[in-house]
């Protein structure tokens, strides 16, 4: 498994393991009609925007096809003082969940924000999306629960954070 700075010529591919984890990671959690709205080409149109400004890291397997990506930055919201850095997304395709591409997909991504001058981090995680665990594992602390809407349907958000990365 290799894992490298994603370029402008992977969107497509990023857009592919986007649309498939949310399918496997959502299904029960957010509304089937909302889910089926992700398309390849709205996520393709996303990425292509998202590698303009940020710098993702890819998983590929050993073929060359992407099977997860991840992205972080700065914290967007500033609702949180103390925490400079945000992991924005963590998606890898099902079939290569539970084996550590998301540890190593995580690192990057913490040590890109180093290298960027952020010394703490946030996660925003759905409460039913079992890769709240994950985060758990990597040490994260749980810092508030907030209620949001997505498709008309109100969900639990926790916010996780590292106050050292």
């Amino acid at each position: 498994m290799k894992i490298r700075k994603a370029i402008m010529a992977d969107a497509a591919k990023i857009a592919y393991v986007h649309v498939e984890s949310w399918k496997s990671t959502y299904k029960g959690i957010i509304p089937d009609a909302y889910i089926q709205k992700q398309t390849y080409e709205r996520r393709t149109n996303l990425w292509n925007d998202n590698l303009r400004n940020q710098t993702v890291f890819i998983a590929e397997d050993h073929t060359g096809n992407i099977v997860g990506f991840a992205v972080g930055g700065q914290e967007r919201t500033n609702d949180y003082p103390g925490y400079q850095g945000e992991l924005y997304a963590i998606y890898l395709l099902k079939n290569y969940q539970g084996i550590g591409i998301g540890r190593r997909l995580f690192r990057s991504v913490t040590q890109q924000l180093r290298r960027d001058g952020f010394r703490s981090m946030l996660v925003l995680v759905l409460a039913d999306n079992n890769a709240r665990y994950f985060y758990e594992t990597m040490g994260a602390k749980r810092i508030d629960a907030k209620e949001i809407m997505i498709a008309e349907k109100k969900l639990t958000e926790y916010v996780y954070g590292w106050h050292q990365l």
